[in-house]
């Protein structure tokens, strides 16, 4: 089943996750309980897989892997709390291994920035955290609240990684020339086309399609530009799509000519759901939410 998405390294990257793991982890943090309710006796439930060779780990060497990365995207379903929770969970443990140079987030948008900056300047945090933040209510607060204020604790820059509302509109209106071989290749505009569709409930016009396309591709093209710009190391948490690296950011990062090397892609994922080695670098499975039909208020 693939997942209800919304969306070989380099010789000096083995070393360092060899050298890495010469040195003893200072004890992690304990795991989050799991909070959603399906999945629980699931045979993949907390595994967590190197893609491309089968290979199961284990958090700290998880952790290891992710924590001499220059640039760690991590995928999520939105509205999933383990995700969230796992997500909080890595921000505590990479903060012990390495300084983190900033986290990027797609649920911020650059008008929304000048009040990031503002908070992250505040001690102690506004009690209104969201509004001081101008938070989009499209995205849960009680989902991304706990992570900001992690974030803000450890003091790092967050960076919005979005477009601004107008600027998709313009996007939209009048769909600009998207530049590089592997963004733009037939097969991945195929998926991302059939994802629209889908995310659209099939009932999106096939005119329509194409404009709906290039806003897509837009993000993902800004998500990586602003990654670059980023201070090292990057973290950047965002929709399953939007991370892919068979259609999403790490493409557009390599048409922008960053290494490919520099760039690792952390799955969460479901119990139940297909990730392959294509789509990320590791997966680390989570209980899964009932089954919804999120197109059902739509066909009424």
């Amino acid at each position: 089943m693939l997942m209800p998405w919304s969306r070989s390294f380099g010789i000096l990257i083995l070393l360092a996750w060899g050298l890495a793991g010469c040195h003893a982890m200072a004890p992690l943090p304990a795991l989050p309980q799991w909070q959603s309710p399906e999945g629980r006796d699931h045979a993949d439930l907390g595994q967590i897989r190197e893609t491309a060779s089968g290979r199961l780990l284990t958090p700290e060497q998880l952790v290891s892997r992710l924590a001499v990365a220059p640039r760690v995207l991590v995928g999520e379903q939105h509205d999933n709390p383990d995700h969230h929770a796992l997500q909080r969970w890595l921000l505590q443990v990479l903060a012990q291994q390495r300084a983190q140079g900033s986290l990027l987030l797609e649920m911020l948008e650059p008008v929304q920035q000048a009040n990031v900056d503002a908070v992250r300047q505040q001690k102690p945090l506004p009690d209104d955290l969201a509004k001081a933040l101008a938070w989009r209510d499209g995205w849960d607060w009680k989902f991304y609240g706990p992570l900001l204020e992690e974030a803000f604790r450890q003091g790092y820059p967050v960076l919005a990684a979005n477009l601004d509302r107008s600027e998709m509109k313009d996007i939209y209106r009048n769909p600009p020339q998207l530049s590089g071989p592997r963004s733009t290749a037939p097969a991945v505009r195929e998926v991302l086309l059939d994802e629209v569709r889908e995310g659209h409930c099939g009932m999106l016009p096939e005119g329509q399609l194409p404009a709906m396309l290039a806003v897509q591709q837009q993000r993902d093209r800004r998500m990586a530009q602003r990654l670059l710009a980023a201070p090292a190391p990057a973290l950047l948490l965002a929709g399953g799509y939007h991370v892919r690296k068979d259609v999403g950011v790490p493409l557009h990062l390599a048409d922008l000519g960053a290494a490919q090397e520099d760039t690792v892609v952390l799955m969460l994922a479901q119990v139940g759901e297909e990730v392959a080695p294509a789509m990320a670098d590791f997966v680390w499975f989570t209980a899964a939410l009932p089954e919804k039909d999120y197109c059902a208020d739509l066909r009424q």
